[in-house]
């Protein structure tokens, strides 16, 4: 790992979580499994799009369940990826105020933010939860794949707690260390990538 670098990643690209003993080692694990179902997830949606596109040109229809597995996907993809971002401090931020104030100043108000962030995590996660809760009792299914559809928005509520969890534990980090960080492993600052090379 570089000594420029601002994100805890060896060099082989490998997470490792700024988090000690135990907790350090959910973290990377999540990581890891978050990672494997947006690769998988990316893969094989596109596979599923060119077979689709194919089979139309080839045999002059499409296959009828391609847009309902995509439709799955694109909710797997998206609740796996928003913990992913925020255990990668990858999330848009806007900086312009936070980049200008003091370490002191940034630190108390990445606390605040992660917290913030933290609770609205949670709370979409419990409304996510009664939403699905509301599908099940309705029993609509996919007319394609002939499931209830409720499974499908299992994700949601999943992808938004381990979002929360990452940014309580971000929080901790900047309380219990003299660095800022905008995750667990994610120091803040800007690394000079040209310099490395």
């Amino acid at each position: 790992m570089s000594e420029n670098s601002p994100d805890l990643e060896d060099d082989t690209g490998t997470y490792e979580s700024g988090l000690p003993g135990f907790l350090g080692t959910i973290d990377v694990w999540i990581s890891k499994v978050e990672a494997v179902m947006l690769a998988v997830g990316v893969i094989l949606m596109a596979v599923n799009t060119c077979v689709n596109v194919i089979a139309r040109f080839v045999f002059g229809e499409g296959l009828f369940f391609s847009g309902e597995i995509n439709r799955i996907l694109i909710i797997l993809i998206t609740f796996a990826g928003i913990g992913y971002a925020a255990r990668h401090g990858r999330h848009i931020r806007m900086s312009a105020i936070y980049d200008a104030i003091p370490a002191k100043g940034r630190k108390v108000l990445m606390i605040f933010i992660a917290l913030v962030t933290s609770v609205a995590m949670f709370f979409l996660c419990y409304y996510s939860f009664g939403y699905i809760e509301t599908l099940h009792g309705r029993g609509r299914i996919l007319p394609a794949l002939g499931f209830e559809i409720w499974w499908i928005y299992i994700w949601a509520p999943i992808g938004f707690a381990i979002t929360g969890i990452q940014y309580l534990l971000t929080a901790i980090k900047n309380l219990t260390s003299k660095d800022v960080y905008l995750s667990t492993g994610v120091i803040d600052g800007y690394s000079d990538t040209e310099s490395e090379v």
